[in-house]
């Protein structure tokens, strides 16, 4: 099988890279714009292998996409290709609609005109797969936990530009028939990953001795996933998902972001043990705008249709993930 990553050298695009050339036979062209959120060490494994070709290039580069199509004539397309920093969102929310949005966009239409010459099993057997995220859902009172049939309501800019870009997803299959998935995963932790985000970044002031900065009274609540557990529920959604449908991706962790942080705290001072425990340098900041309170998703459908079960335990990949950044900090 030849796939076309979009996106392929981001946090999740990498494992989900690794996974296929360490455990497929599949050939994989990735085609990533660069951008300051890629860690150029996480497709170190794969950069050797001849099953692997990388594009540098911007998925809103339509003649760049036709000539990609073209010359690699993919079997599936897998787009996680995307600006995905809240924060920065918020203060400048113009590539987020230009890579979410319009980039969503681009790469439709190329991979319609592609497929749209297809014929037979090439035609049938088709997919674009869209990775996007919990936050479309919005803030949800507890108990409330959302299906895929629950109503969107972004409140961020970011959230909102993935929402454009899941409906975009939604037209193209009712109006032209293109076989598309939809995943919507809640928030990813582990190795590569930019150190902007919350699970690096306390983890590495943790190590440096610094103050670890918390929004609010810390009391947003997340759901957690280790990165190469969501790369593996993307696999099988390709794999056996039904066109036309949304597939929630869970970790089945839903922490407060302060006692996550208190988590990550314990597991650096096993992991490097120092005078005064990481804890004590927690201090409550402004919070940002719009931050939404709590995300929560049923993945029902995933588990019981799909047969996918997240393998890696929170508290388990917190540790191992503090490991990763102790050891990459020792090289």
């Amino acid at each position: 099988m030849r796939l076309l990553i979009a996106g392929g050298a981001g946090f999740l695009g990498s494992a989900l890279v690794r996974a296929l050339i360490r455990e497929t036979d599949h050939e994989i062209i990735n085609l990533d714009a660069l951008t300051y959120a890629v860690q150029p060490a996480a497709l170190a494994a794969v950069d050797g292998s001849a099953r692997y070709t990388f594009i540098h290039g911007d998925i809103v580069d339509g003649a760049l996409l036709a000539d990609i199509f073209a010359a690699h004539r993919p079997h599936a397309v897998l787009h996680l290709a995307a600006e995905s920093h809240v924060d920065r969102a918020i203060s400048g929310p113009a590539p987020f609609v230009a890579t979410n949005v319009n980039g969503t966009f681009a790469l439709l239409e190329a991979a319609r005109d592609y497929w749209q010459r297809l014929s037979g099993p090439a035609r049938s057997g088709f997919r674009f797969l869209h990775v996007s995220t919990d936050e479309v859902y919005g803030s949800l009172e507890a108990p409330t936990v959302a299906d895929e049939q629950h109503a969107y309501a972004p409140a961020s800019p970011y959230a909102a530009s993935k929402a454009g870009a899941d409906h975009l997803v939604n037209a193209w299959h009712v109006t032209y028939g293109l076989p598309t998935l939809v995943t919507h995963g809640v928030n990813s932790y582990g190795p590569f990953q930019h150190p902007e985000k919350l699970v690096p970044c306390m983890i590495e002031a943790a190590l440096d001795g610094r103050t670890l900065p918390v929004y609010g009274d810390g009391g947003q609540v997340r759901d957690w996933l280790h990165v190469d557990d969501h790369a593996a529920a993307i696999r099988c959604v390709l794999a056996a998902g039904q066109p036309g449908r949304r597939y929630n991706i869970a970790g089945g962790a839903p922490r407060t972001n302060l006692s996550l942080v208190r988590a990550l705290c314990a597991a650096v001072d096993e992991a490097m043990p120092a005078a005064a425990p990481s804890a004590a340098r927690i201090r409550h900041v402004a919070d940002r705008p719009g931050h939404d309170r709590r995300y929560a998703v049923d993945a029902t459908r995933l588990r019981c249709t799909l047969g996918w079960e997240p393998r890696i335990p929170l508290d388990r990949g917190l540790v191992d993930t503090v490991a990763w950044h102790v050891g990459n900090r020792a090289r």
